[in-house]
């Protein structure tokens, strides 16, 4: 009988890439999914490491699964946790029987660990993340990771310390992933720390070169993408990097749908967090965006408490979210991370203080959101049913935004008109 595997995945999209490959590579090696982690004779935790938050969530996780996996079991921990605190993580955590990061092949078998890059031992699974085959895809959509790491520096960031520098994909290898994942995936989200900047460091003249008056290169993978599937999705991009060119490209696909990573809109604040922009820039990059496709969908996130944010700052964004009047918002108190350039600056905001002022706006984003939704009823939309009743337009990002439920008797991968009948907070509800 072969062996069974249970694979939990917390954190963000990336991610899920990640586990999705690590699975594909564990059926290939003879396993078969397990009912549940009781169930398992290997359990893997893709963690997340991206802020404290997310760092308590994973050893909840871990030890909770310790707990409940069976005695001969083995207990494996992958992902940001295990790339930034692998040494700590396997002290403080006698329960796992291995923590492994990424980009370097490890036994997730019972074999031990391959040396000097050797092919691992009967019962072992070696991988390097980023280029391991795709399984094809048993939703109507996924994911697809075209670069890894990050060459940003953002004050407030971790990631580009244990994920590396920037290191993007080949476009042949990323159109050969999409084609491999089936006819039966009709949308693509195209993800990365940086999305806006994928082929940059693979050009001739230096990291994050590209020649004068040209467009940058994602925009010709996202032409090539919208080629071979209905819907083309990217999550998410620097407002500094979203030129004329990628905004077209994206109208292109078909999905105008905007995910603008702009974190504040004070500009001393900005700055502070060693970004780019401020409000006046922000809300002329989206009526740009508007004057072009006026049904365009926006999303951004935003940290609020960074060290140095003021009253003035606070009501600066406050009033920068009424005029944008975004479809979506997620909303963030800051996070001290080690060996950032926030953990050094002085002015720290109470966390009390902070999570008023998030409380705050989002008490006035969910009123935009569900304004801009109600707004819908009556119109025809256009539909893919990820699941039996429920389903998203071009406005919904998958498992990130609110959804459109749908009677259950449309297939899944269904891709068609539906009519708005209702709506509650982020939620719609249509009917054929």
């Amino acid at each position: 009988m072969a062996e069974r595997y249970w694979l939990e995945t917390l954190g963000c999209p990336k991610n899920q890439v990640d586990s999705d490959k690590l699975a594909g590579t564990l059926r290939r090696d003879g396993y078969e999914p397990a009912a549940s982690a009781q169930d398992a004779d290997l359990v893997v935790v893709n963690t997340c490491a991206f802020i404290e938050a997310a760092r308590q969530e994973s050893v909840d996780t871990i030890l909770e699964l310790a707990s409940v996996r069976r005695p001969e079991a083995r207990l494996v921990v992958s992902g940001c946790l295990a790339e930034r605190y692998g040494p700590e993580l396997s002290a403080a955590l006698p329960e796992v029987d291995l923590v492994a990061g990424f980009g370097v092949p490890v036994t997730l078998g019972r074999g031990p660990a391959p040396a000097d890059g050797a092919p691992s031992p009967g019962g072992g699974s070696s991988f390097d993340l980023l280029n391991l085959p795709r399984p094809a895809g048993d939703a109507p959509w996924a994911y697809v990771k075209v670069a890894e790491g990050c060459d940003r520096r953002c004050g407030f960031c971790a990631i580009p310390s244990f994920r590396g520098p920037q290191r993007s994909r080949p476009s042949d290898a990323v159109l050969a992933e999409i084609d491999e994942l089936g006819a039966g995936v009709k949308e693509v989200v195209l993800v990365a720390q940086d999305l806006a900047s994928w082929g940059l460091d693979r050009g001739e003249a230096g990291r994050r070169a590209r020649p004068s008056g040209t467009a940058r290169p994602i925009v010709d993978l996202v032409r090539q993408v919208t080629a071979r599937v209905e819907r083309v999705r990217l999550l998410y991009l620097y407002p500094s990097a979203l030129d004329d060119d990628l905004v077209a490209a994206v109208l292109a696909t078909g999905v105008p749908y905007f995910d603008l990573s702009l974190q504040h809109v004070s500009r001393p604040l900005v700055q502070r967090m060693r970004r780019w922009g401020d409000a006046e820039r922000f809300l002329e990059r989206i009526g740009t965006i508007r004057a072009a496709a006026p049904h365009a969908a926006l999303r951004s996130s935003f940290i609020l408490g960074y060290p140095g944010e003021t009253e003035d700052d606070h009501d600066l964004l406050l009033a920068f979210l009424a005029e944008a009047r975004l479809d979506w918002a997620g909303f963030f108190t800051f996070s001290e991370e080690e060996g950032t350039a926030a953990a050094d600056l002085a002015d720290p905001v109470p966390g009390g203080l902070a999570l008023a002022r998030l409380r705050e706006c989002s008490e006035v984003q969910d009123a935009i959101t569900a304004e801009c939704r109600a707004a819908l009823v009556g119109e025809r939309i256009e539909v893919l049913v990820d699941e039996p009743g429920v389903a998203r337009s071009y406005r919904e990002a998958p498992e990130i935004d609110g959804v459109v439920h749908v009677e259950r008797t449309l297939a899944v991968g269904a891709l068609g008109p539906v009519t708005v009948t209702g709506s509650a907070g982020p939620d719609l509800w249509a009917a054929p």
